[in-house]
Order: structure tokens, then sequence, then C-alpha cells
């Protein structure tokens, strides 16, 4: 219980706790109400004159904003009126220009005959030039005429060729050169030897093979083709597919691989390296620059299937069953040779981009020959320029020639 006394009688009374806790929650919510009221009262003035602070400090903002326009606006003003001015002075000094310019071409029409007499030398003389300065340009023009041939038969040679760098040895020793050169660095453990077995009838050229850990991955029969410009009778490279693919069979190969440069304008051998495996299994044609980036290709491909490949040897110790492995095998073999022939493609753009080399060069030459012929009209021109020609619309240098006529 709680005792309460009351402020007007005194009168001092007992309340239970409920009670007491209604009466102490009335009495608070009562001030708590009245010190809200005068807090949103001080606020409410607080936002009024915040915002009429804020509204003056605009007023003057846009006031200054407003001279400064005017005062860029009457500059501008008087830097038109200053280019006008000088507008009308340049038309003033202009006319005087001309009007003087007259009066100098009039003293010129005054000149005397020995006058005359130098400006028909100086005539001839700038004819004698200019015929030598088109002789001159004729020459220049025939000699970029035959640079151009010259390039397109470089180009030609290039796309045909593309850089072998064969001069003085053979297609075997260039390839072997390329190899060696980049063996101890790309393929330290691969062995890349002359095919020197005969016992069959027949050997390759070259049998790459590479292994890990024990385990053969790769192996590639070479069979590289070439032929003098100066041969008679042309082969072709389908000639030697049906030999390679023996060779590769026989020497238990697992690709084979044609660096030929044979048939050199054909536009299919020339693209880079080309899939024949629609004629015989996992056989390739390349050109010799292909050589060391066939041998890449296939390495890395096989690479990929190395650990596939010991696993089937482990298989096949144990006599397990290979079915499915094999199946996978086949399947990963499939989409390597799917995406090797998309690679192959690539090569393509590069084989355009001569062609348009050439073409481009083939208009320039057209050009030439246009303008040569353009030359030899003007030349033409020249020669049927005289004296009556030249003087035909000034009548008063007509009568000076004349006069000195008559004075001879």
């Amino acid at each position: 219980m709680q005792e309460i006394k009351c402020p007007n009688c005194g009168k001092v009374f007992q309340v239970d706790e409920t009670g007491y806790s209604q009466i102490v929650q009335q009495v608070r919510d009562k001030e708590f109400n009245k010190e809200l009221e005068r807090r949103e009262e001080e606020l409410s003035r607080k936002n009024e004159s915040d915002l009429t602070i804020a509204k003056m400090e605009q007023d003057k903002l846009h006031s200054e904003e407003i001279s400064k326009k005017n005062s860029e606006i009457a500059e501008k003003e008087n830097e038109i009126e200053r280019l006008r001015a000088l507008l009308e002075n340049a038309d003033v000094e202009k006319k005087l220009a001309v009007s003087e310019a007259v009066q100098e071409k009039d003293r010129e029409l005054s000149i005397k005959g020995t006058e005359i007499t130098k400006l028909m030398s100086d005539i001839e003389l700038q004819k004698k030039e200019s015929e030598l300065r088109e002789n001159n340009l004729a020459e220049k023009h025939k000699g970029e005429i035959k640079l151009r041939d010259e390039e397109i038969e470089r180009l030609k040679d290039f796309k045909a060729r593309q850089s072998t760098k064969m001069i003085g040895e053979s297609l075997e020793q260039h390839c072997m050169a390329q190899f060696n050169q980049i063996r101890m660095t790309a393929f330290p453990n691969a062995e890349f030897e002359k095919d020197n077995d005969a016992s069959s009838g027949s050997k390759g050229d070259f049998i790459f093979r590479e292994s890990a850990g024990g385990t053969e991955f790769i192996s590639i029969m070479f069979e590289m083709k070439n032929e003098m410009d100066t041969t008679r009778t042309k082969h072709k490279n389908e000639d030697f597919f049906k030999e390679l693919d023996k060779d590769r069979n026989e020497k238990n190969c697992e690709y084979a691989v044609l660096v030929s440069l044979l048939e050199s304008d054909n536009e299919l051998y020339n693209n880079g390296i080309v899939d024949v495996s629609y004629r015989y299994p996992k056989m390739f044609v390349v050109r010799p620059q292909f050589f060391i980036p066939i041998i890449s290709l296939l390495r890395n491909a096989a690479l990929n299937s190395l650990e596939y490949r010991q696993k089937l040897a482990y298989v096949q110790n144990q006599e397990l069953e290979l079915n499915n492995f094999e199946e996978n095998l086949n399947t990963f073999k499939k989409s390597f040779a799917d995406s090797f022939r998309l690679a192959t493609d690539r090569y393509e753009d590069a084989i355009k981009g001569i062609d348009n080399a050439i073409a481009a060069l083939n208009r320039i030459k057209e050009n030439l020959m246009t303008s040569e012929k353009h030359l030899n009209t003007a030349n033409n021109k020249i020669e049927n320029v005289n004296i009556k020609r030249l003087t035909k619309n000034a009548p008063s240098v007509r009568e000076k020639f004349e006069e000195l006529k008559t004075e001879k």
C-alpha cells in the first residue's frame, strides 16, 4: 500500500500498487505531452527561421548571377562591335589593295617590247621545263609501276612458299634444322630421327615419338616432298597419301603428316594445316612453315590424354574391362579433331589478307597507268600553246606583239 497526501485538503489516504502506478502514469503522460508540444513549437520556429535565411541567401545568389550574366552579355556586345569595325576596315583595305593591283597591272601592260620578248623567252623556257618535268614524272611512274609489279609477284611467291627459307638446302634438312633449334626447350624428351627401316620395301622421312613415364603418348610419321620449278611432270600431294599411310601403319605411328611444297598454286594447301582424314585416317598436309605448329598441336592434344593412356595401359595389364574407357577416349579424340579443324580455319584469314593486298596493289597500278595517260594529254595541250592562244583575251598584249612584228 502507498500513502498519498491531497495537496488541497491535506488529507492522507492509501492506495494499492495498481492505483499508485496509474496515478504516476497519468502525471508522467501529462508532463510528457507538455514537453512534446513545447519542443514542436521550438522546432517549428527554428525551421521557419532557417527557411527565411535560406531564401534570402538564394535571392542574393540569384541577383549576383543575373548581374554576372548581364556583364558577360555587355562584354560580348562590345566584342561584336569591335569585330564589326575590324571587318569594315578589312573591306576598305581590300578595296585599296584591288585598286593598287589594277594600277600595277596597267603599269605592267605598258612595258616595252623588250619585256614582251623576255616574256616569250620565259614562256618557252617554262614549256621546256614542263616537258622535262613530264618526262621525269613519266619515268618515275614507270619505275613505280615496275616496283608494284615486282611487289605483286613477291606477294604471290610469298603466298605459295611463305618464308620457308630453304635457299641452298633441302626440305628435309630445313625441317631437321627447325626442329633442332627448339628441341631442348620445347621437346627435350622427344625422339625425332630419320626413318632408316626399309625392310617393308618403303620408308618415311622422319618419325617423331615422345613418351612419359614409360608410356608413349604421341607418334608421327613425316614425309617431305619438294620438286624443282623446272620439273616437267608436276606431282600432286595426293600421289603420296597411300604410301604415307602404309608407312604410318607399318611403323606403328598414330599420325601421318606430309610436309609439302608441291602444288604451290593450290589454295587448299596454301591456307595452312589441311586435314585429309577424309581420305586416310589421322593424316595432315602442311607447308614447311607449319611444320613446328603441327607437332605442337598434336603433342599438346596427346598430353591431355596422357593420363588416360597410362590408365589404359594399367587396365590392360590387369586384364580389366576396357569398353567404357575406350568409348570415353574416342569421344575425346573426336572432340579434339573437331576443335583442330576449327583451328585450321583460322589460317584462311591470313591468306585472305594477302589476297586483299595484291588486289590493292593492282588498283594502284591501274591508277598510275591512268595518271600517265593524263600526263600525255597535258603534254599535247602544252604543245598546242602559241601566242594567238595566249593573247586571246588580252588585246593590248596582242597589239604589242603586232608592233614588234612590224618593227622587225
